[in-house]
């Protein structure tokens, strides 16, 4: 009976044993299977990472693009969005301060025409006559009497008004490493000015501005032969050129020559003006000397209107060269004309009516 019940208990012993290593078989195998998976899952998630990138774009040069896109666009949204800002708050800022009531010495408001307007309206009525009348003091000349009334006895006033431009004509802007921008003098300024002083009243009129142009006036004329200066406010906006109006000058238009680099400085009143080439800056240059010559014939010859002169050198490109011209012509001509009357000749059609008349013939028109 005992050895039976060994008997059984070795039975269930085994059994029990058997059924613990089928378990533990059964969890090894569920075990290895899991850890399959997970591999394969992991495998198959860096494979993905390779081909779309760490942020789910295709990776290569496609992606790079892509992105590079995608980073503009975002950050011209937000720069368009800052300047909308910004530019409404400039708006906002003028309408403010310029179309808020102007005020006295004591900071009291002075009453306009707009105190009759709802608030808002006041400023923006009062903002748009300020930058009106901006533009307009932009495009007109300061003053329509841009130089005083002309002396009168005893005082000396020249018979003719001389209107000449700084840059390019008296002066060339020049820039080096060295000394940086710098004018350049042009050769006869100082011969120019002292011979034309007794004849015409000179004004340097210029498109630079006065802070600029001031200075350099200074320097090209050290003893104040010029009588006036004007500057970029008195000249008067078209087109996009600073024209010189003679009208506003406050003179005899018959008696004023412009003198310029540029057709369009006075395209208002062209046979008032003389087109010289722009100086290059060139040392040699001799025009000045040349316009002293020319401009002081009109005055010794006591030319009535300047236009009807200044109109036989409208369209020439070098109207300077057209007058050494006909001035070598002019000499020729009375060489042959003594040494005919020294041979005892009648000279024959050398005289034509006068020295003005030989230097500028008469226009078509008359």
């Amino acid at each position: 009976m005992a050895a039976a019940r060994r008997v059984l208990a070795a039975a269930c012993g085994a059994r029990a044993a058997l059924g613990a290593r089928r378990v533990r078989a059964g969890l090894g195998r569920a075990a290895s299977g899991t850890g399959g998976t997970e591999a394969v899952l992991r495998e198959r998630l860096r494979r993905q990472q390779v081909t779309e990138g760490p942020l789910g774009h295709p990776a290569g040069p496609e992606g790079e693009d892509e992105e590079r896109r995608e980073r503009m666009a975002a950050a011209r949204r937000l720069a368009l969005r800052l300047a909308g800002l910004l530019g409404a708050g400039t708006g906002v800022a003028l309408v403010y301060i310029f179309g808020s009531n102007a005020v006295d010495e004591h900071g009291a408001k002075i009453p306009d025409e707009f105190d009759g307007d709802p608030v808002g309206i006041q400023q923006l009525r009062r903002t748009y006559k300020y930058f009106k009348d901006y533009r307009q003091m932009i495009i007109e000349p300061t003053s329509p009497k841009l130089l005083p009334d002309p002396l009168r006895e005893p005082y000396y006033q020249p018979p003719y008004t001389l209107v000449i431009e700084l840059t390019d004509v008296l002066l060339h802007p020049e820039w080096s490493l060295v000394t940086g921008w710098r004018f350049k003098k042009r050769p006869g300024i100082e011969s120019l000015l002292q011979q034309l002083a007794p004849l015409y009243e000179i004004v340097i009129f210029t498109s630079e501005t006065g802070m600029t142009a001031f200075p350099l006036i200074d320097s090209v004329d050290p003893h104040g032969f010029v009588s006036y200066r004007l500057f970029r406010d008195a000249t008067r906006y078209m087109d996009g050129h600073h024209v010189k109006d003679i009208s506003c000058l406050n003179r005899d238009p018959a008696k004023v020559v412009v003198v310029d680099c540029r057709r369009e400085a006075f395209c208002l009143q062209p046979y008032n003006g003389l087109a010289l080439p722009r100086w290059d800056g060139s040392s040699d240059d001799r025009a000045l000397y040349d316009l002293a010559a020319f401009l002081k014939t009109i005055a010794l010859s006591g030319v009535e209107d300047v236009r009807t002169v200044l109109e036989n050198y409208a369209l020439e490109e070098d109207p300077l060269a057209a007058f050494k011209r006909r001035r070598s012509q002019l000499e020729e001509e009375e060489q042959q004309r003594l040494a005919e009357l020294a041979q005892g000749k009648k000279p024959t059609g050398i005289f034509l009516g006068g020295l003005t008349g030989r230097f500028w013939p008469r226009s078509k028109q008359q």
